[in-house]
């Protein structure tokens, strides 16, 4: 857990799931490389009906195991990255605190929980909530536009807020959460129509894990990459399939004292793919 300093401003995104997480990493690491400055942002979005089917186990911090279920993308990080491929991590050294971020906290809880109840590795505390991860992982990477934990989420709300997926989505027509498949293309239209950019999109067996909107530093919207840029990290033959969902799923319901759940998606594979416009 975090210790305690004092807060700053306000006014940063990418790298899939870290340690303790998630399954599936789709990008390359930039291993032990001086970190230079980065080139953009990657805001990634979670669905929280493919990622809630595969969970078995509630916990308080679990977002898939609140009693109404989450309707709505949710955050999973913003993330600076590099252009060709890899991105910095935990570039400065300073734990999380989370009176910094009290003031979002209510916010942060409703569009920002973690989907997981495993603690979540960071580079200066051990093991720590998800904020915690993101913030010293790509959050301390985010200079020169990011100089504080503040500002880091501050940031990431705004860019969620002004580019509302969910609502992009649902005005061009795709109707989430409601088990429908949707061409892919259509899907990609849509956002790139709206939001000014193509994003990037990760599926788990045919259904959206990941969406992601990318930013140039003065947070304007800009293209993801493409699959060819990212050093071979993504195999072209794994990309979504031509028609994918956006599934429900039902609220996860205690089963007894340990926390065991149970869903109606018992059989839910694991196995990741990523697609890029």
């Amino acid at each position: 857990m975090a210790t305690t300093r004092k807060v700053a401003c306000v006014l940063v995104v990418w790298a899939l799931v870290a340690a303790g997480l998630g399954p599936v990493s789709a990008r390359a690491p930039l291993g032990r490389k001086p970190q230079r400055e980065f080139d953009y942002f990657a805001l990634s979005l979670q669905w929280p009906g493919t990622i809630c089917a595969s969970t078995r186990h509630c916990c308080a911090s679990n977002g898939c195991c609140r009693s109404e279920p989450l309707q709505w993308f949710t955050i999973h990080g913003l993330w600076p990255d590099y252009d060709d491929g890899t991105w910095p991590a935990c570039c400065r050294r300073t734990q999380f605190e989370m009176d910094k971020i009290l003031p979002l906290k209510d916010m942060l809880d409703k569009y920002w929980p973690s989907l997981y109840c495993s603690s979540s590795s960071t580079c200066f505390s051990g093991k720590g909530p998800f904020w915690a991860h993101e913030w010293e992982k790509h959050g301390t990477c985010s200079a020169p536009v990011v100089q504080d934990e503040l500002q880091y989420f501050t940031i990431a709300l705004d860019l969620y807020f002004k580019y509302n997926v969910t609502e992009m989505l649902s005005s061009g027509g795709i109707q989430i959460s409601n088990g429908k498949e949707y061409a892919l293309s259509e899907v990609i239209d849509t956002i790139k129509h709206a939001f000014g950019g193509s994003p990037q999109i990760v599926c788990k067996r045919g259904s959206v894990e990941e969406l992601r909107l990318c930013f140039d530093k003065e947070l304007k919207p800009r293209d993801c990459l493409t699959t060819s840029l990212t050093n071979g990290s993504v195999s072209r033959t794994k990309h979504c399939p031509q028609y994918i969902k956006l599934p429900k799923y039902d609220p996860l319901v205690l089963a007894n004292s340990t926390g065991e759940i149970m869903t109606q998606f018992d059989h839910f594979e694991v196995s990741a793919a990523i697609y890029t416009a």
